[in-house]
């Protein structure tokens, strides 16, 4: 797995939301999966102020918009190396917080149509 920037995109990764973003802090949330530079859903919740919750449930509701080849759930295997390259411990017990699903991938142009279709008025920081 390497780390790149989108073209044009500004985006953060696993830093306070409350920090000024540097361009250094939103090109390491860029990964690179299934040979596309993708998003997680957790750094582009963040970047946008709302919960990944929230934004799975917002692409939930208008994945008709959604092209297949926009986004994608990472396989267990993924999520895996991503736990260990980021040396992240192992998944909390039952009842203990944490994430719960394999999370989601966005690739560039995933991310302009969830701020085209989800966020509507929502402004790059």
């Amino acid at each position: 797995m390497q780390r790149v920037g989108f073209i044009g995109f500004m985006m953060t990764s696993r830093i306070d939301t409350s920090a000024a973003l540097g361009v250094e802090g939103i090109a390491r949330s860029i990964l690179v999966l299934r040979n596309q530079n993708v998003l997680l859903d957790c750094d582009l919740a963040a970047l946008y102020g709302v919960t990944t919750k929230r934004l799975n449930e917002q692409v939930k509701r208008n994945l008709a918009r959604f092209p297949i080849d926009f986004m994608f759930q990472l396989t267990a295997e993924e999520e895996t190396a991503l736990r260990s390259h980021f040396a992240t411990s192992i998944k909390p017990a039952a009842n203990r917080g944490g994430r719960r699903y394999l999370p989601y991938a966005f690739t560039e142009q995933g991310v302009a149509c969830y701020l085209q279709c989800c966020q509507q008025n929502a402004r790059l920081p």
